[in-house]
């Protein structure tokens, strides 16, 4: 698997995009949304929010920000709406690590039926991508996941993120149940694995979002992701 940066790992539990059935799929209007997270990087301590905010006609916005001694971690997608697949119109991906910085911007142009990056990007992943129905970048595949998990819908989508186009399958892994806000919550379980990485999603019927986000490698946690509170 091609390297992929601490920010696109967060949302790549986030990670995916079509949906093999998406006709079927159910439609669930988008509402705003805000929550806390706990957030452990390479077993830094941090803490993380999640939005999801009105950006006008139809438009959306889906933003992860994570914080840590280590780690500036922020990605904000701006979407529409679409019948109930939700399509991505333009993002924004930086990081600090240490001292280390990245900023990325991805342009999604369905009039011309392609997606280009610039930025901190390498040539061979500037694009462009030629769109597909259905594609979502990496943070929306958080929202399909919550969404089809809950509604027991295949989770098979094709993601056009960070310079290219790649399908992916999450199963489903069991059940858990986890405390938000002091209450207990009835969680599914998903799970996807590329090579030795592995990434667990918790979804709970109701949030728009994953409740927690897990990403191991060669069997160790490498990032979690837990919510804490609703707002």
């Amino acid at each position: 698997m091609t390297r992929i940066t601490p920010t696109r790992t967060l949302s790549l539990l986030l990670g995916t995009a079509m949906l093999t059935l998406a006709a079927t799929a159910p439609a669930r209007a988008v509402k705003p949304f805000s929550a806390d997270y706990t957030a452990s990087y390479m077993g830094m301590q941090g803490t993380g929010k999640m939005t999801i905010a009105p950006a006008g006609a139809n438009r959306w916005k889906y933003s992860l920000n994570i914080r840590s001694n280590v780690a500036q971690l922020s990605q904000s997608t701006t979407f529409e709406d679409k019948g109930g697949q939700y399509r991505p119109l333009s993002s924004t991906d930086s990081s600090l690590l240490l001292i280390k910085k990245s900023n990325k911007t991805a342009t999604y142009d369905w009039a011309k039926g392609e997606a280009r990056w610039s930025g901190d990007v390498k040539a061979e992943r500037a694009g462009p991508v030629k769109l597909q129905a259905g594609d979502m970048d990496a943070l929306l595949v958080n929202m399909a996941i919550a969404r089809d998990a809950a509604a027991g819908k295949p989770m098979n989508y094709r993601m056009v993120d960070d310079g290219r186009a790649k399908q992916l399958a999450w199963q489903v892994a069991g059940t858990e149940t986890l405390t938000i806000g002091g209450a207990s919550k009835q969680a599914t379980k998903v799970s996807r694995t590329d090579g030795d990485k592995q990434t667990v999603v918790w979804v709970v019927e109701g949030l728009p979002v994953p409740a927690r986000i897990l990403q191991r490698k060669d069997g160790r946690d490498e990032i979690d992701l837990k919510i804490a509170s609703l707002k």
